[in-house]
């Protein structure tokens, strides 16, 4: 997270908001994104849901609300953790502070080192400085992929149901 203080955190989010967030995030970004996780969730059987928030309200940001205490609150609140094998993975972008958050499940927790999300999610914040945000978060979404793979392959013959929206949630 970029720090700046509380006065120019706070500042940011009262100028950040949903027009912010859909000049960049376009449809044409949201539909690539959906289609990258459609795919990947075809080569494992865990489940990724993309959530990006504009901002916070200043009561949050007043109270010191970090971008990964939101993405645990979401985590919960949207039912990432609720599905069956306990393979749910939140992708949060908090747009007004620059910053990204990857929760996982227990089940995926166990077996995938913070370190690897990590590294999603520095390359992912990397590409959007650059203005590529589009290449950044379908590269996200596909890295993650990859890792959830080596972990939760498809069994052949097995059923993988979508439990989550593949479409990013725009908050």
């Amino acid at each position: 997270m970029v720090k700046h203080g509380r006065v120019g955190r706070a500042w940011r989010h009262l100028w950040c908001d949903e027009r912010t967030v859909a000049r960049h995030m376009t449809p044409a970004v949201l539909d690539a994104i959906e289609q990258a996780i459609a795919d990947e969730e075809r080569v494992h059987s865990a489940e990724l849901r993309f959530v990006i928030e504009a901002d916070l309200d200043l009561a949050q940001v007043v109270a010191g609300l970090t971008p990964r205490q939101r993405a645990l609150d979401l985590f919960a609140s949207l039912g990432v953790w609720d599905t069956e094998r306990n393979t749910g993975v939140l992708l949060y972008v908090l747009w007004a502070d620059h910053a990204a958050e990857i929760v996982a499940d227990r089940g995926i927790a166990a077996r995938v080192a913070q370190q690897d999300w990590d590294a999603v999610v520095a390359s992912m914040t990397s590409a959007f400085a650059a203005g590529r945000y589009a290449e950044g978060a379908v590269d996200a979404v596909r890295r993650i992929g990859e890792l959830l793979a080596q972990h939760f392959p498809v069994a052949p013959d097995a059923l993988n149901p979508d439990e989550l929206p593949n479409r990013p949630t725009l908050l």
